[in-house]
């Protein structure tokens, strides 16, 4: 490896590892933990193992939290085993004298905060084989299995400057939010490459459909049934404990490119930078101006309080329901024209679809294309519908045309008539469920300036939003 190289990262992993006296504490709550939960659950004929980045020391310092997994008899249904790891959870969580609330992915499960560090207690069923899966939760322990096999401690800080790298540059989680890839996946690739920078080297080269195929579960002229059956994902990480699965999937094609890229830039251009976030100033009044002015394009805002639900739902359908203003704006019979589309949310109180229209005005007089003259049954259904048109019908070019007055001559009219309806239209025109539900609590439009700089006041986060918006990198 290049002197360059490591003299960089040795700088890096000074300031990303764990101190020890945060390791001892970590470490130290971890195994009160699995005491408590181990002793707990045998009263229910399960037991407890540490999962997650704890169990191979390749977690980050801001990182304070780790999970237990309850492993309950596969005879119970879900509904007891749900019931049972909820129970016991409350109770491990109270004898650490913490405070426990419930979250839910395909299970409920308890979060809990003791000594400042947030540990999730999460039943599953413990099954011999990933064939047997009830739930996605029941592989946690077949992968804490395979790592603690197949990664040596010595690589735990290669997997961290791959984890500080995504994070610095927003690619690292799974979730709905990030579109990226998870601390399991960066452990398999440190596994498979054997290095941070042999995974950056192989990054470089990857491309759309990319496999890794640790266990080789797979012959190289599998590769391409393979791609159509794990569509559109532009990396395909097979699952060592499952090989139907993909491990990366969550990862967005943007994201793909994102870390192509940055990989690249790190190779030949090695940098501590590209290690640690960095900070995003807002847009200032003068920015917007200029942008608007230089861009002629008009921004419209859809603004509502976002759902009350988890972030791994409400990402998606913010995502859906910008996608689904964009096709009503560009109904035919509207002829508007979206450029770009976004979308942001505090997680709290704000959320809001960004539209910057390429056409938003449009003149009174909209031209209706008829049948061929020929065609005898269309021309009397046309001729009949328009027979009051503002002009015509008349014929050019051997089609029935028609003069009309359009109904929406913005596209911010079009969008309040649009969702000013009850909840069970919205959600038949596409609206996501719990979306609809809120507009019909109420809803803003908006395009003014005045309007933007008052919510770049109040929110920070939003103007940054909006220069990330308008900075759109390039991703080669």
């Amino acid at each position: 490896m290049s002197k360059n190289y490591q003299k960089i990262l040795n700088d890096v992993l000074r300031q990303i590892k764990p101190k020890p006296e945060e390791k001892k504490k970590l470490e130290s709550l971890a195994k009160r933990t699995l005491e408590v939960t181990n002793k707990e659950a045998k009263r229910y004929k399960a037991k407890a193992i540490l999962a997650g980045s704890i169990t191979r020391d390749t977690w980050l310092p801001d990182k304070r939290e780790f999970d237990v997994f309850v492993l309950f008899s596969c005879k119970l249904t879900e509904e007891k085993m749900e019931k049972l790891g909820l129970e016991l959870g409350k109770k491990v969580i109270s004898q650490l004298k913490g405070k426990c609330t419930i979250d839910y992915a395909e299970h409920p499960y308890v979060c809990g905060a003791v000594e400042g560090i947030d540990i999730d207690i999460v039943p599953c069923f413990e099954i011999k084989s990933t064939e047997q899966l009830k739930s996605a939760v029941d592989r946690t322990p077949f992968h804490v299995r395979y790592i603690e096999k197949k990664l040596p401690l010595k690589l735990s800080d290669e997997v961290r400057l791959l984890k500080q790298f995504l994070k610095a540059n927003e690619i690292y989680g799974a979730d709905a939010k990030t579109l990226g890839l998870s601390g399991y996946v960066c452990e398999l690739l440190i596994i498979a490459y054997k290095s941070f920078i042999n995974v950056l080297k192989a990054t470089v080269d990857w491309m759309p459909g990319e496999m890794v195929d640790i266990e080789k579960f797979y012959k190289k002229t599998d590769y391409q049934k393979l791609r159509r059956k794990f569509k559109n994902q532009c990396l395909i990480l097979i699952d060592p404990t499952d090989k139907n699965r993909n491990t990366a999937a969550a990862l967005s094609s943007e994201n793909f490119f994102k870390f192509r890229k940055y990989a690249r830039l790190f190779l030949t251009k090695p940098s501590s930078e590209l290690f640690f976030k960095r900070k995003i100033e807002s847009l200032t009044e003068m920015e917007i101006i200029n942008l608007q002015a230089k861009r002629r394009t008009e921004l419209i805002f859809v603004k509502f309080t976002p759902p009350k639900v988890v972030l791994d739902i409400l990402y998606p359908q913010l995502r859906r329901f910008a996608e689904r203003l964009q096709s009503i704006l560009e109904e035919t019979k509207y002829e508007f024209k979206v450029l770009r589309r976004d979308c942001y949310t505090n997680e709290k109180d704000m959320a809001l679809v960004l539209l910057e229209m390429e056409i938003s005005k449009l003149p009174i007089i909209q031209k209706r294309i008829g049948p061929m003259v020929s065609d005898s049954d269309d021309s009397k259904r046309f001729l009949e519908k328009y027979k009051d048109a503002l002009r015509g019908p008349f014929v050019e070019d051997n089609f029935w045309v028609a003069e009309v007055k359009r109904k929406f001559l913005t596209a911010r009219e079009k969008l309040q008539d649009s969702l000013n309806e009850p909840t069970d239209i919205l959600k038949a025109k596409g609206i996501p469920n719990y979306i609809a539900g809120q507009l019909r609590k109420g809803f803003e439009i908006f395009s003014e300036n005045v309007k933007i700089l008052e919510l770049i006041e109040k929110d920070n986060g939003f103007g940054v939003f909006l220069r990330k918006y308008f900075e759109k990198e390039s991703l080669i």
